[in-house]
This record gives structure tokens, sequence and C-alpha cells, in this order.
């Protein structure tokens, strides 16, 4: 890695995050286990954060930004959306075609940005995150060049939109500003960061400065006490429970996944008492096709659960599986990796070959299949109920290289980088 060097030694840190409310966001729930995981591999941390809400980390510092609402800007964005809302018509591609963002991203960038400029923390270094497609934090630091040498951009995920691997590319309305936007990000950045290697080598191609700055930080495993221990009433433990909790987009589609356990208890008429497939995300894309598969079996959750109930079942389950996209490539790796390896349940990937999830877990590794291949899935399911009927224990993922990989130590390896390159 090259680049300009941060000059001493990193002890304090400035995090700048969009959200740090777990429950909002498979992208928040990621941030916040990074910070929580900084903390505990010794970095004094401050943290400007923007969510809407009062939120407190443990033993960490918090700052919320507070939102202007007296700017031009912020008359602006109220008024289209007034406007919207009353006459019908969205506003949004217009402007956005002409100015690339939003008036309520512009007015949250005056925001974030006048907030750091009156901060007094000394940094060693400035880690901005975000999630979804914002990357609010990232242009509010752009605009800051005092701040650019010590400076690390976390990107999470593709951007812009029409950087994406099918099939999730489409083109925005203003694309072409923001692009402009991250070519800006990847000149100014010190140093950036990528929860994984494929994801680092996809944004590369776009943006070659990444392939210079670019280092890995993959999703966190954190140290989290559930606060619930009771099972929800659709959960029996007894069972062979195979689950997905997660965002089902547009692209995501479980329709494999769900042919395939079908067929499997087609196959297996005896797994009918004591098997069941479990659905917990917002699925609204998918809503129809899910109407299909009204049986006891199969469990269909189409809304956001609590993350503490989540997490407990991801730990109680029999097969933890991981649904992606349908596509030549997936270079994304998803937030609930790290849960699923601190789970220590067999994971089901159902991904294309060519993931960042099937790397991880190895070419070898016995539980992957694409994600239509329906068959396949049956055939897989088959061999997991059969394991779980011999011992469920057998269904330990006993994984350490990829407990470490996700862990505090391996965090503080990484970040002991930045340090080396004085």
């Amino acid at each position: 890695m090259t680049g300009e060097q941060i000059g001493k030694m990193i002890k304090k840190i400035l995090i700048v995050v969009d959200s740090i409310n777990i429950d909002d966001s498979s992208g928040s729930k990621a941030n916040v286990a990074l910070i929580n995981n900084l903390h505990e591999a010794g970095f004094e941390l401050l943290v400007y954060h923007y969510t809407r809400r009062n939120i407190n980390l443990k033993k960490i510092n918090t700052f919320k930004i507070p939102e202007i609402k007296y700017s031009f800007l912020y008359f602006l964005s109220r008024f289209q959306r007034v406007f919207s809302r009353n006459f019908k018509v969205n506003l949004a591609p217009f402007f956005e075609k002409r100015f690339g963002f939003s008036f309520t991203f512009f007015n949250d960038i005056k925001s974030i940005s006048s907030a750091l400029k009156k901060q007094s923390f000394d940094p060693d270094l400035v880690l901005t995150l975000s999630k979804g497609a914002s990357f609010r934090p990232h242009y509010a630091v752009l605009k800051l060049p005092q701040l650019h040498k010590k400076w690390m951009a976390y990107i999470h995920d593709p951007y812009p939109f029409h950087y994406y691997p099918r099939p999730y590319n489409w083109v925005e309305p203003g694309y072409d500003f923001k692009e402009f936007f991250f070519q800006e990000l990847s000149q100014k950045a010190n140093y950036t960061a990528f929860p994984s290697q494929l994801l680092k080598e996809w944004m590369s191609s776009y943006f070659p400065e990444f392939s210079k700055t670019g280092i890995i930080i993959p999703h966190q495993n954190e140290k989290y006490e559930v606060q619930n221990t009771d099972f929800p009433s659709y959960f029996d433990a007894s069972q062979f429970n195979l689950m997905h909790a997660g965002n089902l987009m547009k692209q995501r589609s479980p329709e494999g996944l769900l042919k395939g356990f079908t067929l499997f208890l087609e196959n297996n008429p005896s797994a009918k008492n004591d098997a069941k497939l479990i659905l917990l995300g917002d699925a609204s894309y998918h809503s129809e096709m899910l109407k299909q598969y009204n049986i006891s079996q199969i469990y269909i959750h189409n809304g956001n659960k609590a993350f503490d109930e989540v997490y407990h079942l991801q730990k109680n389950v029999s097969v933890n599986i991981i649904l992606e996209a349908k596509g030549e490539i997936s270079p994304f790796l998803p937030a609930k990796f790290p849960h699923c390896v601190e789970a220590d349940k067999t994971i089901l990937s159902l991904a294309p070959y060519y993931s960042e999830t099937r790397r991880l877990l190895g070419g070898g590794y016995s539980f992957w299949s694409e994600v239509d291949d329906v068959n396949k899935i049956a055939q897989l399911i088959e061999k997991l109920y059969q394991v779980w009927k011999q011992n469920p224990d057998n269904l330990l993922l006993n994984r350490k290289d990829l407990e470490s990989y996700v862990s505090v130590a391996h965090l503080k390896e990484i970040m002991s980088i930045l340090n080396n390159n004085e």
C-alpha cells in the first residue's frame, strides 16, 4: 500500500457516520460493530453521527450532529417534499439530473461539515462510515481539505449504482455528478478501506487509486449480549431450522430457496414433522410469489425484526442461510456474515461462483449453490437434515480461521499497517 503517510502513531480516531441505530439497517449494524471493536482494540474514539434519535454507545464518546433547519437548502428540501406529497409529482429526478443530489442531501452535508468544523478533538485518523447509497459523511469530509491527510474513507458497497454488478446496476439521475464525487474521493482520501477483497478489486477497476490506498477491513464480530432470551412463538428450538435473515431486495429472490426447500420436503415426507424454513426481513418485491408458500413448514415475516431477536435466533437455528443475487459476481461481504460465523452453525451459501462469501468459506466448502439451482439446493438441505438427524452438534461451522478474520485481534493487525507505513 502506498500514499501520503499520516506521520504519527494512530491512537485517536474521529469517526463520522450516518447512523448508529442498529435496528435501522444492516449497514448501521456493521458500522456499530466496527466502532465497538476499534474501541476494544484500544483506540480513543469520538463518534459524530447523524442518527435521527439520541443513541449512546457504551464507553464511547458520541455526538449527535444537529440538522440545520434555518437555511435556504432546508427550505427547498421541505418545499420539494410538501409539493410532491400534495401534487403527487416526484421532483427528485428533475433536480438530481441538474445538481446530482437532492436538496435534503446537500443540507445534510452542510449540517455534518458545519459540525465537524466546530469540533476540537485532534484525531490521528478521520474515518467516514456510511450506509445504503448515501455516503453523506464521505461527501462532507471531501469538502474539508484540512482533514484529507488523516482521512480513511470506508467504501461499504459499489458506488454509483451504475457501477454495481448485474443484476443490480441501473443508472441514477445525476449519475455523472455522483461519478465525479467518487473520482474526487478516490484522489483525496489518504486511505480507503473495503469490507471485502473482491469489492476493492471491483471498485479499483473504475477508480485505480483505490488499488493503491485500499486496505481490507471486514465487517466485524463484536461482543453482543442478548437482552431477551425467550424464543418467539414461530420458533421451536427442537426442530431442524434453516433461517435467512435480511432484506430480500428485488434482485435477491428467495424463489430458488423456497422451491428447493419444498422439493426437499417432497423427497423426505418425514421431514414435514420437524423441518422449518424461516425468512425474516423486508421482501415487499416478492410478496405475490411468497403467497404461494403458505405451509406450516415455512415461516415468512415480510418486514423488519429487532436485531436482538434475529441475533438470538442466528445462534440457535440449525443452519444460517446467506442468500445473494443471481449474477456473475457478488463482491459484497454481507453484514450478517460475522454473526453467522459467531453463531457457529453451518452456513448455506446461495451465491454466484465468484462471491466474497464463497471466497472466504473456500472453494471446497460443501454447502454452496447457485441461488436458482433448485435441485442442488434440495440436495444440500437433505444432506444437512440427515446430519442433523444423526447429531445436531455435527452442524457446527467450526471455522476458527473465519472467527479470527472478523475478530478485534485481526482488526488490530490491520490498523497496525497504517502505523507501519510511516
